[in-house]
């Protein structure tokens, strides 16, 4: 039986985008010939996909390391490179996607839902690609880009109608392997769910999907017992089902069992306070008399169901209980569509001092001087006229810098020099 992972840490990266090539047909007369260098393919992009298929996070808690396809790089002849090939990771529905400091990037809740967390390198540009006005015949062409590396971490929660909630014991499992087709492990020993189970209910001409929390005990919400771990399972549930076991395996009585289920789950998350439930009494079959627990209910304000999860006594009432609240809840409450954070592009550079010299860091900026041989002068002039163009040069005029500094971008170091009033180029 493979294990069940509801949250992991997963690295990936974006495919590297492929360089372009510099290359010249050659031609009488023309010693440079006409530029018939190919561009480079763009690297893939790392996508996270909502997948109805699956059912555990498993798979990347045993491989946590992913990487898109490369772009290939261009040839001559006008010949382009291939595009990487998309990276998509499936998840199961209902999973959230977190970058590592807290922020919500995704919450995919429907099928084919998806968000990039690592775009794929930009390729880059064969000097047939760059031919210009000024520049007839251009002898050199640009690098490819390095994909995004990121971190994030996936968290799965269940998305099911109803949630059984009750005490280790207290006969979730039973019950619902006798109104589904849910097959859980069943015994008589504490924790004996160690996953949460799901299963789909028939009523009528409706159909509702069930799952069966593991066991909370007192102190679940700071970490006690197995039934913290699986909390977070119980936040997409429309209804609640909170189940009492009046027997003998239970040291609480199913009076103090209400008090602790409601109050761990208000204590993590105040809004499951609030939520719509329905309690009821299970292995009604083993007990003499439940006329008691009938007078605190009704002191408590609701109605106490009677019910066996064993011989099947009151599960119908339970089921159409279930189905009618679930539908109450649906007028009240339509379901939340899935969420994508589209964040604002982050500024084209930024400029710093360390030291005796100036960094200039952002992907604009090294895009500038992203080419193969920034020794070959028209190479560095069009790196330099690029850099102008973006508002490098007057930005740092504006941070102090004078002619003659070191300025680094990236890996390059160059020495300043203020731009002169031609910037043409593409």
């Amino acid at each position: 039986m493979a294990s069940f992972v509801d949250q992991v840490t997963i690295h990936v990266r974006g495919g590297s985008g492929g360089a372009g090539v510099a290359s010249f047909q050659r031609q009488k007369g023309r010693p440079r010939g006409k530029p018939i260098g190919g561009s480079g393919g763009a690297g893939g992009s790392v996508v996270v996909q909502a997948d109805n298929s699956m059912s555990t996070l498993l798979r990347y808690a045993r491989k946590p390391h992913w990487k898109a396809d490369s772009g290939t790089h261009g040839e001559g002849e006008l010949r382009h490179g291939k595009v990487g090939e998309d990276l998509v990771l499936p998840v199961p529905l209902g999973t959230l996607v977190r970058e590592m400091n807290g922020t919500l990037l995704a919450d995919l809740v429907e099928p084919g839902q998806r968000v990039v967390i690592a775009k794929g390198g930009r390729a880059g540009r064969g000097n047939a690609a760059l031919v210009a006005r000024s520049r007839k015949a251009p002898t050199f062409a640009e690098q490819g880009e390095y994909g995004e590396e990121a971190s994030v971490v996936l968290e799965m929660k269940l998305i099911a109608d109803a949630a059984l909630i009750g005490y280790p014991n207290a006969g979730k499992s039973t019950l619902i392997s006798r109104v589904s087709e849910a097959k859980p492990k069943i015994a008589d020993y504490p924790f004996t769910t160690l996953v949460p189970n799901l299963g789909v209910v028939a009523v009528g001409d409706a159909e509702f999907v069930v799952a069966d929390i593991p066991g909370l005990v007192e102190g679940a919400a700071e970490g006690k017992g197995l039934g913290h771990e699986f909390l977070r399972h119980v936040e997409r549930a429309r209804v609640l089902v909170i189940l009492l076991d009046p027997t003998s395996l239970q040291t609480d009585s199913p009076q103090r069992q209400y008090e602790v289920l409601v109050g761990e789950l208000a204590e993590h998350s105040p809004e499951l306070a609030g939520r719509r439930r329905i309690v009821a009494l299970n292995k009604v079959d083993v007990i003499e008399d439940s006329a008691s627990y009938q007078e605190w209910a009704g002191q408590q304000g609701f109605h106490l169901l009677e019910i066996s999860g064993v011989t099947g006594a009151g599960l119908s009432q339970l089921l159409y209980d279930i189905s009618e609240e679930i539908e109450h809840h649906m007028r009240e409450a339509p379901d939340r569509e899935g969420f994508v954070l589209h964040r604002p592009l982050p500024p084209a550079f930024s400029i710093t001092r360390n030291g005796d010299e100036w960094v200039v860091a952002g992907k604009a900026a090294e895009r500038a001087v992203n080419l193969d041989d920034l020794t070959v002068a028209e190479a560095a002039d069009f790196a330099a006229r690029r850099l102008a163009r973006i508002g490098v040069d007057d930005a740092l005029a504006a941070a102090g810098a004078v002619a003659g500094d070191d300025v680094r971008i990236g890996d390059i170091v160059f020495t300043y020099q203020p731009a002169g009033e031609d910037t043409e180029g593409p």
